[in-house]
């Protein structure tokens, strides 16, 4: 009996695991209230907000409204592997778009016991036209970053971390596109931060046009995962049913849990995790969820009298950036005689740490600053021989390469 038992608290592990790399947002929000305890009571108060009003009274104040909200996507990519063109990001806009007002074609798949309930969101998402400075743009910025893999820490929203900052998120939708590490995507906590609203996906999730960013956009107007995070929790809708956890896979049963009989568990929805192809539906109680932080006196309000679509001001004529040629350090002339260059253009991070030289016993011959991306170094005064030339950074990062002189 004991093996059995662990057997299966082994599954439920292994299945947690797997369930929990679609979506990082509850393990990002709980980290956030630890920080910042204040936060919880922000969004408490956005809560009581909204249960002032009845989703009925919501839903139908702003019936026959569509509502467009301008986003700006931040692509932040390490390799040209990684460099996602416009067309797939227009192409997932589009996609996005589909399933906010129904217009998916697996809608069909909606079982029958829940099909009056899927509703058209009367949301759609568009890429910005003009930039916070009223400069023209097409909504999208991308930018080389020397970090490979992100962490669900929001580092890539600031520039100061080699990411891309924020737009106002008082006007934009902000997505960031990265090389996300163990999950497919999250989304700030509503209420929070401006300078880390948004929602970021993983670059496999954005360009395989699943529906990850469906789900963290639900996040980002205020929809909980079905189950509330917690067994037979509350996700703050009266019509969705309640369930005991996730739905791994993708079901084809009626599936009883929480005495949610006969209709069971509504694991065709998009705040469960169930597989890309049998979600298909929000619910009228979400979208009048979603849309009460969209009306007046709601947090995201202010996204209806954006700028962002709007024509531009100013029309500037980008400046191509220049990808580095390589993605690690690169030495030449080696052997060398009097000029030593060290190309580190991949990582500007490196600038101002010192790179020491020494010979093979270890013993110290200089050291330089680094006070460009391509710093050169006068090694004229050396003595024939190899030397090791050597640098750390303060994450661990390090750099060592032998080289002769002439």
């Amino acid at each position: 009996m004991k093996v059995v038992s662990f057997f299966f608290s082994v599954l439920i592990f292994s299945c947690h695991v797997d369930a929990q790399e679609k979506c990082a947002t509850h393990t990002y929000t709980l980290e956030q209230f630890r920080k910042n305890p204040s936060l919880k009571n922000k969004l408490d108060v956005i809560e009581n907000y909204y249960l002032q009003k009845s989703e009925s009274t919501v839903a139908a104040r702003i019936e026959s409204t569509v509502i467009t909200i301008p986003v700006v996507v931040h692509i932040l990519y390490h390799d040209p592997s990684q460099k996602i063109n416009d067309a797939q990001v227009i192409a997932q806009v589009s996609e996005l778009n589909k399933y906010f007002r129904r217009q998916n074609a697996d809608t069909v798949n909606t079982p029958a016991v829940f099909k009056n309930l899927g509703a058209d969101c009367e949301i759609e998402f568009r890429l910005a036209t003009s930039d916070p400075g009223r400069r023209n743009t097409n909504g999208i910025t991308r930018k080389y970053t020397p970090v490979n893999k992100w962490m669900a820490d929001d580092k890539m929203k600031f520039s100061s971390e080699t990411g891309t900052d924020v737009w106002d998120p008082k006007s934009y939708l902000n997505i960031w596109v990265c090389n996300l590490d163990k999950f497919a995507g999250y989304s700030s906590v509503v209420g929070g931060p401006d300078n880390v609203d948004g929602i970021v996906i993983g670059i496999s999730a954005f360009v395989n046009s699943n529906k990850t960013i469906v789900h963290e956009t639900g996040h980002w107007l205020n929809l909980k995962h079905l189950w509330g995070d917690e067994n037979c929790g509350d996700d703050g809708v009266s019509d969705t049913p309640k369930q005991a956890s996730y739905t791994i896979g993708c079901p084809t049963t009626v599936r009883i849990t929480c005495n949610n009989a006969p209709a069971g568990d509504m694991y065709m929805n998009y705040m469960d995790f169930t597989n890309d192809a049998c979600i298909n539906m929000f619910t009228l109680g979400q979208k009048a969820r979603m849309r009460a932080l969209l009306a007046s006196g709601g947090v995201r309000n202010s996204l209806l009298q954006s700028k962002g679509l709007d024509a531009p001001l100013f029309f500037d004529i980008p400046v191509p950036v220049e990808d580095p040629k390589w993605l690690q350090p690169k030495f030449y002339p080696n052997p060398a005689k009097n000029i030593l260059t060290i190309d580190l253009a991949y990582d500007y991070r490196w600038i101002g740490k010192t790179i020491f030289v020494t010979n093979l016993m270890g013993q110290s011959i200089m050291n330089v600053v680094i006070s460009s991306k391509v710093q050169t170094i006068d090694i004229s005064r050396l003595q024939p021989g190899m030397y090791i030339l050597a640098a750390k950074r303060e994450d661990g990062v390090s750099i060592k390469q032998n080289f002769v002189k002439l």
